[in-house]
């Protein structure tokens, strides 16, 4: 859908100091649809593994963030002189 919204947009876009043709719905539909079918869509494999690495990335990132706060919060009660 947001693609689609994006796709709306850009086919209408055009330069300030050019003049807006007047276009019909049906005819700005006709062209989303005709845009969309240019778009080369991941297959379905592309798609699992993609969403694999994210998970994997998020998992990493939250790993690394967890240590790093950890590692300044140990760091900061140790210059204040705190105690667990």
């Amino acid at each position: 859908m947001a693609a689609r919204c994006l796709l709306c947009l850009a086919l209408n876009f055009n330069l300030a100091n050019e003049k807006m043709s007047k276009t019909s719905p049906l005819v700005f539909y006709k062209q989303v649809r005709q845009e969309a079918e240019k778009v080369t869509w991941p297959t379905r494999k592309e798609t699992i593994t993609s969403t694999i690495m994210v998970f994997i990335m998020v998992v990493l990132a939250a790993l690394f963030f967890f240590a790093a706060d950890q590692l300044l919060g140990y760091l900061v009660r140790l210059i204040l002189g705190l105690r667990d």
